[in-house]
């Protein structure tokens, strides 16, 4: 599809400098612009770029001052970053307007699909699957009976979501992500492990987004839930009964046991590491290869270290901690000249 500036600016609530025709049908970065494409300059990084992309529009912030003549159209905005992303999420939108019913799909009869919804080819729907209006199953997805998936919700390729699995609205699972496999519980028994049942349910409720090759498991009684507004990266492992609050934020790598509790508004780097039956209160931020042993009560605090504790005492100790050596050798000395006396 192609657009001009002046539609654009109209879209953004932006002010033109240059052409008003100038037409383009593509995104680029700025250092790689290409006649026909868009860019934009928030990073001062790439100022330089500004005076010699080629790219036929540029989106750059109102109070960006201008040193040399550019040779390209501009759109000025309060915002170029978040002016961009809104290009980008129509960009996102049109390419990726599925709509249809593969023939090459399996849908169960009792299943029920709400209006304009696309299936793609091998997809697999199960008995009493309830799915709502203009959601996306992408090929070779994997939906289990009794599951329900609300509006506009998307499944990529290779999703496989178990049975009893609820998804709200608005939500994105990407590739390779399942959910509702079985949680990790054994009994040990005369030399043996039997295997614990597991027959809850994984409930994901409005707005999350769950990244690539993520696992979460179903509970063994009762639900694991994902809160409101939930956002995983990738490769994340959530384990059974937990429950992880409104807003929070993952990074990749993220293992947490089971039955924790994860307050709202959480924010956790990569490879962090929770056990089990643990309670976290809302607002935690955990540094990266943090591992959280104990529950954590106190709102709004940040912890690193393994076990992590309060970010405050962690640098103290660390910086104790790389000077180890010199402490030792001091204190040998110390010892040294006591004996001597």
């Amino acid at each position: 599809m192609e657009f001009t500036a002046n539609q654009i600016a109209g879209i953004l609530n932006g002010q033109i400098e240059g052409d008003a025709d100038a037409k383009v049908s593509k995104l680029s970065k700025i250092e790689e612009g290409v006649p026909g494409s868009i860019s934009f300059l928030a990073n001062p990084l790439y100022t330089q770029y500004i005076y010699s992309t080629r790219a036929s529009i540029v989106i750059l912030n109102k109070d960006f001052q201008l040193t040399a003549p550019v040779h390209t159209t501009l759109i000025r905005v309060d915002n170029a970053q978040v002016a961009f992303g809104k290009l980008l999420e129509m960009y996102n939108q049109v390419k990726l307007n599925k709509s249809g019913i593969s023939k090459q799909c399996f849908i169960s009869d009792t299943a029920k699909l709400g209006q304009n919804c696309y299936v793609g080819e091998f997809a697999f729907i199960g008995d009493n699957v309830k799915i709502g209006n203009s959601v996306k199953i992408y090929p070779q997805a994997y939906v289990g009976d009794n599951t329900e998936i609300g509006d506009n919700t998307i499944v990529y390729a290779n999703v496989t979501l178990y049975s009893e699995t609820i998804i709200g609205k608005n939500c994105i699972i990407h590739s390779g992500t399942v959910i509702g496999s079985d949680g990790f519980r054994f009994a040990p028994e005369q030399g043996e492990n039997t295997k614990i049942p597991q027959i809850g349910n994984v409930l994901i409720e409005d707005d999350v987004e769950i990244g690539a090759n993520c696992a979460i498991d179903r509970a063994t009684l009762g639900s694991t839930i994902l809160r409101k507004g939930v956002k995983f990266d990738n490769l994340i492992h959530i384990a059974h009964n937990v429950e992880i609050g409104e807003n929070c934020y993952l990074a990749a790598c993220n293992v947490i046991a089971g039955s924790t509790k994860i307050g709202k508004n959480c924010m956790f780097s990569g490879q962090v590491g929770i056990i089990g039956h643990l309670d976290i209160a809302d607002g935690t931020k955990i540094t990266a290869q943090s591992g959280i042993s104990k529950s954590i009560t106190k709102p709004n605090e940040i912890y690193s270290g393994s076990p992590a504790f309060e970010v405050s005492k962690y640098r103290k100790v660390y910086v104790h901690y790389r000077n180890l050596e010199n402490i030792v050798r001091r204190l040998k000395e110390l010892e040294k000249q006591t004996k001597e006396q």
